[in-house]
C-alpha cells in the first residue's frame, strides 16, 4: 500500500491543499512497516488536480488533517481511500500509527 500524506516543515500539513511535499510512504500492510518513503513536489494547486496526479504516483490513501468535500470526492473516483482529521506528527508515524489502529483523528480540519 502507498500512503500520501501531504507534509510542511516536516509535519503532517492541517490542509492537504497547502503542503510543500508529498510524502509517499510505501508500506507492508501485514508486517505493519514502513518499505520506503519519498517526498514529491505536487503540481501546481488548482481545483481537481491532486487527486490525478496522486492517484498518477500510484497511491491508495491520503491521511490529512484537513480537505474539503470535493476533493474526497475526487480522491474516491480515483479509488483513493481519504482519511481526514489527522493530528499530526511526522508523515512516518502518521503512517506507522494508522497501521497499528492508533492513528487519533478529530474533526476535519477543512470547511470547504
Amino acid at each position: 500500500m502507498k500512503i500520501a500524506v501531504p507534509t510542511a516543515n516536516g509535519q503532517l500539513c492541517m490542509h492537504f491543499g497547502h503542503c510543500e511535499v508529498f510524502t509517499l510512504i510505501d508500506v507492508d500492510v501485514a508486517n505493519k512497516t514502513v518499505v520506503s518513503i519519498a517526498e514529491l513536489d505536487p503540481p501546481p494547486h488548482e481545483p481537481g488536480v491532486l487527486p490525478h496526479w496522486l492517484a498518477g504516483q500510484g497511491a491508495d490513501m491520503v491521511i490529512a488533517g484537513g480537505m474539503g468535500m470535493r476533493a474526497q470526492n475526487l480522491f474516491e473516483e480515483q479509488s483513493i481511500k481519504v482519511v481526514v482529521g489527522a493530528q499530526g506528527g511526522t508523515p512516518e508515524s502518521v503512517a506507522l500509527a494508522y497501521l497499528s489502529g492508533s492513528l487519533e483523528t478529530g474533526a476535519n480540519a477543512c470547511d470547504h
